[in-house]
């Protein structure tokens, strides 16, 4: 680890999964959480993270869901060796980690059309806005102007016929994301509110579409994250700390329980 910079030592789901992060730079927030426990996975699939980071989305869905191929890719190589790194300290041995800009610069063996599911948190500042003194911080949350749109139209080269894809992202590019899942035929689309607080503007949304699919869109009812004084709520809990799936399709509304194998 000499060659990375300094860390902080830290856990995912309350204690269940290690996690070390650059001590500056950009830090882990709830996004990569929230992405895993929603992704419809199944043992044996193949699911790809695109921008995963320091890895905590493959490593909370890895603890939720054994059995699956996991492929990282990030274009931060720092970022990737301590994505490794935490994928070690952790033993997961089942995911496949790509140093490479997305998606111009996949390699020829990535497995086109072979993936099952696809998730991305990707990078939503205005390229005009002022850039952050870290420059690893400034490439995780600065955006190109078709960044949303590469990203989304990348993803159709690596997921399979009715393949999802899972997207975080602030309230004010729902427009935007929709109309680049409509223009890359992605379909049945379900939108899932974040709220902060009961009475509050979700700020933040998860989006889950289908590749090659025209049913219609629709919206769920959400999770409320936190309490008046801040505390997560019940709800919320059961998903960051207990490892619990957060289920979007039209036939799991609501959350179901799933086994922790790595606990």
């Amino acid at each position: 680890m000499s060659e990375l910079p300094s860390l902080s030592t830290g856990t995912l789901m309350a204690g269940k999964i290690r996690y070390d992060q650059f001590i500056s730079g950009n830090r882990t927030g709830l996004e990569p959480v929230l992405m895993a426990a929603s992704i419809p996975a199944k043992a044996g699939q193949r699911v790809a993270e695109i921008g995963c980071g320091a890895g905590a989305g493959l490593l909370c869905l890895s603890q939720r869901i054994s059995g699956l191929s996991l492929w990282g890719i990030e274009v931060d190589a720092p970022s990737l060796a301590l994505a490794q790194h935490n994928l070690d300290a952790n033993q997961r041995t089942e995911v496949t980690l790509l140093n490479c800009f997305f998606p111009d610069d996949l390699p020829p063996d990535v497995p086109f059309g072979r993936f099952d599911h696809c998730f991305a948190n990707p990078p939503w500042h205005a390229s005009s806005g002022t850039p952050s003194p870290l420059s690893r911080r400034d490439l995780a949350r600065r955006a190109l102007p078709d960044t949303l749109e590469s990203w989304v139209k990348g993803c159709t080269r690596l997921l399979r016929y009715k393949g999802t894809l899972t997207l975080i992202l602030p309230a004010d590019l729902l427009a935007d994301a929709c109309n680049a899942l409509a223009q890359n035929r992605f379909g049945g689309t379900t939108l899932c509110p974040l709220w902060p607080k009961t009475g509050r503007e979700a700020r933040l949304m998860l989006l889950q579409s289908r590749y090659c699919v025209r049913s219609p869109s629709r919206i769920v009812p959400g999770v409320v994250l936190h309490e008046a004084d801040g505390s997560f709520t019940p709800e919320s809990r059961l998903i960051l700390k207990d490892g619990q799936a957060l289920a979007l399709g039209p036939k799991q509304q609501g959350m179901t329980r799933s086994p922790v194998p790595h606990g």
